[in-house]
């Protein structure tokens, strides 16, 4: 039996974890197969770009060869910020399924309520709190880990 993709993403959240990554982790799939995954690599790459969200776009976009990703699903562990709600929005994503709730940098249904805006094109369907404990945990441990 094939993993679920949100307990992907939590494994690549535990995973950067420990590269010392804020632990975040995106999958995307088409018709229930995985097509692209990943997780954060700011520090890695010297990025502030380098969200999990964005880098499993870019690889989604380039598995499919297309430049929409209609039709797929992203699942990721954090509630997405305002840069990745916009990507999410300007890549046609069918669904976003998320874990934890971030209402600190949050903009899905935190802070500005990106797909809310009357200015958002596409606002996929939204599922969140999926995994929503498992999620946390891994990021109070991170950051209880560093204070």
């Amino acid at each position: 039996m094939a993993t679920a993709p949100m307990q992907i993403a939590l494994d690549l959240a535990a995973a950067a974890a420990g590269a010392g990554e804020v632990p975040v982790g995106a999958v995307i799939t088409r018709d229930g197969a995985v097509i692209a995954e990943a997780a954060n690599q700011m520090r890695a790459m010297a990025d502030p770009l380098a969200h999990a969200e964005i880098l499993a776009i870019r690889k989604a976009l380039a598995a499919t060869g297309d430049s929409k990703l209609e039709g797929c699903d992203l699942y990721v562990t954090l509630e997405p910020c305002t840069m990745c709600a916009g990507a999410i929005s300007l890549a046609r994503l069918r669904r976003l399924y998320y874990g934890a709730a971030d209402p600190k940098a949050g903009a899905i249904d935190s802070g500005v309520r990106f797909f809310a805006q009357p200015t958002c094109h596409h606002a996929p369907e939204v599922v969140g709190g999926m995994n929503e404990g498992e999620a946390a945990e891994l990021l109070r441990s991170f950051f209880r880990a560093r204070r």
